[in-house]
């Protein structure tokens, strides 16, 4: 089972999009929508959501943009619309994105040839096999609507009874792949669908006699194209079938192949050394992994070339040491290659930015698939795509709007493959838990030191009818302080802005308030100005007497403390993907340290150390603001409104989950950025800390002088 499990991944994977029919994309998607509106018509938004998710991601990995192009660009953004209003419980607006599809799937002429029922009988026979090893009842129900389907537009007893089979739900699934298969033979003429790697093969080699011949003749730069479209358009599509039987045996060819091949070539090696590479080092190789992909796959198998949503064989960041390091290294390459072709394209030498970019990918990207492939093939589709895209706008003179947004693009893109293979660490995660643990502590610190005092105030004078009214406060300023987090989830869904632009004022706004606070607690850090500003607080809510003041002053106390947080955390969770889980922690915890700062104060009153405590959430307070300041730039940086100077080599390289959590990147901007509030905060805590109680002293020993002269 697991062999069958491997080949059926390898069989969906190795598929370049484009190779699907077209009318058997179209009908699964339109059977997984046909099932999405019964579920919503039935009151199921959660079944619905399942079936929508199915078809968005099937048709987006299979569809073939040439075909039916206005209509199946239309049925894509639907399909993308319809995802992700069942994900936030929009059910109305859901049902008109499906429906949409579905009027633009039933006003498309699908002539559905044998071929095509081959491969939606492939489908439906995984699907009813992991419908009875997983009990899964969307698939049962996907594989059920697809053979119902093929029913009605091809008048089959045999299909019939298939149906009327896979509806016993019998555990024996081998009878109904069985029966899958003797329907393909005897109905369609064809057993399975699978890759024709023989023509890619073939393909390869004639590439490779194109090589030879152009080098020969002079012409190296035609050579280079062949070698390219040899391994770029064919052999990438071999990979995953040669990975199963012998992973060495594919990377040494990617080597000859990718590497050592375009090396000679582009050093202009004689052609009597690029013909002896090629017929030594590579063609043999090739044939040994064409024998041995041929002898693994067993003929029983049915298999889709259609690319299904796939499943992680690899958990995330479980690639070696070595790979992740390499994986870094090639993220910083394609940074600066994708620099260069904007820069050449903005000039206007399309040539250029096109080779660029297929660098960028081919040099670069090509080798974080090998471990990223196997933790998440989707993403790694994803991402083709997306370097796909870049090459298409960049041959031709694009708007920069349009280049901008391709980059952008693969940039978030190149950021994410390097947290699936390297993971989150051990740094990261508690780098995260720390920050959140100080920014909760940070901000109701203060509450919890005004509302104490408050309390032993009321105490000592006897007024105790106000407490009640002092929690009521509380309670509200905590629940206004989750309606602001809802509200601020809100807003960021429906503004229509890009991802950078909300992490960019996100950091800014958060900044800005911790600029402002820090130094707000830093000139509140001596003692005696502390408790000034409390009896201020005191003697405001005590001299009216009115339950409304208590309620007010403890409510707009906790509430002030609650919106900054807010905004805090809404930074903190953009920058700290895949450590959520520490974040939250970190929250409790700092909850549950206030809670104890609280019952001690109540005990020990005035004898808290004050002065250590405001330190602590001043230096604080400037570590974050510093941190989201260098993600703020970064953003700017990613949005094309700063610009971007690479230090790397002079400032360290850190892992992405950490650069993240702390702002430190390997640019000019970022880092004169950090620098220069970084030296605000060290001069002005000299001066408050050093210079100004040193001038204060020397003041009052000068009075001290004049009096005793008197």
């Amino acid at each position: 089972m697991t062999l069958l499990r491997l080949l059926l991944f390898v069989l969906v994977f190795s598929a370049p999009i484009g190779l699907a029919h077209a009318s058997a994309v179209y009908e699964i998607t339109l059977a997984s929508l046909e099932l999405a509106q019964e579920k919503l018509e039935n009151g199921d938004p959660d079944g619905a959501s399942t079936h929508i998710a199915f078809a968005s991601a099937f048709f987006a990995n299979n569809r073939d943009p040439g075909d039916h192009a206005e209509a199946s660009d239309l049925i894509h953004l639907n399909l993308l619309d319809a995802d992700t209003f069942g994900s936030n419980n929009d059910t109305d607006r859901a049902r008109d994105s499906v429906e949409s599809a579905l009027g633009l799937l039933h006003g498309i002429e699908i002539d559905n040839r044998p071929a095509d029922y081959v491969e939606m009988l492939a489908v439906a026979e995984k699907h009813y096999r992991e419908s009875i090893i997983y009990d899964n009842e969307t698939s049962f129900d996907t594989a059920d609507r697809i053979v119902r389907n093929i029913g009605e537009r091809v008048p089959d007893e045999r299909i019939g009874e298939l149906g009327a089979t896979m509806q016993t739900r019998t555990g024996d699934y081998r009878h109904v792949a069985d029966m899958v298969a003797y329907i393909q033979r005897t109905v369609f003429g064809a057993t399975t669908v699978e890759v024709n790697d023989a023509h890619l093969y073939l393909t390869i080699r004639t590439l490779y006699d194109s090589v030879i011949d152009h080098v020969e003749r002079g012409n190296y730069d035609a050579a280079g194209e062949s070698a390219i479209e040899a391994y770029l358009d064919n052999f990438e599509y071999l990979e995953p079938s040669i990975a199963a039987v012998d992973e060495q045996l594919m990377l040494s060819l990617e080597v000859v192949m990718r590497e050592e091949l375009r090396e000679l070539i582009a050093d202009g090696a004689p052609a009597d050394d690029i013909r002896a590479h090629i017929i030594d080092n590579i063609l043999p190789d090739l044939a040994r992994a064409e024998e041995i992909a041929a002898q693994a796959a067993p003929q029983t198998v049915i298999a889709s070339t259609l690319a299904e949503p796939g499943r992680s064989t690899a958990r995330m960041g479980s690639a070696a040491d070595e790979q992740k390091e390499a994986v870094r290294a090639e993220v910083d390459d394609i940074r600066a290659k994708l620099q260069l072709s904007t820069a050449a394209h903005a000039a206007g030498d399309y040539q250029a930015s096109y080779e660029h970019a297929r660098s960028a990918y081919l040099d670069s990207y090509e080798l974080i698939e090998i471990p990223l492939r196997v933790i998440s093939p989707d993403f790694t589709l994803e991402v083709e795509t997306e370097f796909a895209e870049l090459r298409n706008v960049v041959r031709g003179p694009a708007s920069a709007d349009e280049v901008r947004e391709a980059v952008l693009k693969i940039e978030r893109s190149i950021d994410e493959s390097e947290r699936l293979v390297s993971g989150t660490g051990e740094i990261a995660p508690l780098i995260a838990f720390s920050s959140s643990f100080a920014i909760i502590f940070r901000e109701g610190l203060e509450s919890v030191l005004i509302l104490g005092a408050i309390m032993t105030y009321l105490e000592a004078s006897r007024n105790t009818r106000f407490k009640p009214h002092l929690m009521y406060g509380v309670l509200a300023g905590i629940g206004a302080t989750g309606v602001t987090w809802i509200v601020a989830q809100y807003i960021i869904e429906i503004s229509g802005a890009s991802r950078e632009y909300i992490e960019a004022i996100a950091a800014l706004s958060a900044t800005a308030v911790l600029f402002y606070v820090s130094f707000w607690v830093l000139n509140k850090i001596e003692h005696r100005k502390w408790m000034e500003f409390v009896k201020a607080k005191v003697w405001q809510a005590t001299t009216t007497g009115s339950a409304t003041v208590f309620v007010m002053l403890s409510f707009f106390t906790v509430y002030r403390e609650g919106f900054e947080s807010v905004l805090f955390y809404q930074a903190l969770f953009s920058f700290a993907r895949y450590s959520e889980l520490f974040v939250i922690l970190g929250m409790v915890l700092g909850l549950g340290s206030l809670l104890v700062i609280y019952f001690v104060m109540r005990r020990l009153g005035h004898k808290l150390p004050l002065r250590a405590l405001f330190g602590l959430t001043m230096g604080v307070g400037a570590y974050l603001s510093i941190a989201f300041l260098g993600n703020a730039v970064r953003e700017l940086q990613l949005l094309d409104i700063l610009p971007y100077t690479s230090m790397l080599g002079t400032i360290p390289r850190l892992d992405v989950s950490i650069a993240t959590l702390t702002g430190i990147y390997p640019t000019l901007e970022t880092t004169v950025a950090q620098i220069v509030l970084l030296s605000v905060y060290l001069a002005a805590s000299s001066y408050v800390l050093v210079l100004r109680p040193r001038r204060i002293a020397r003041l009052a020993a000068m009075r001290k002088s004049v009096g005793d002269a008197r």
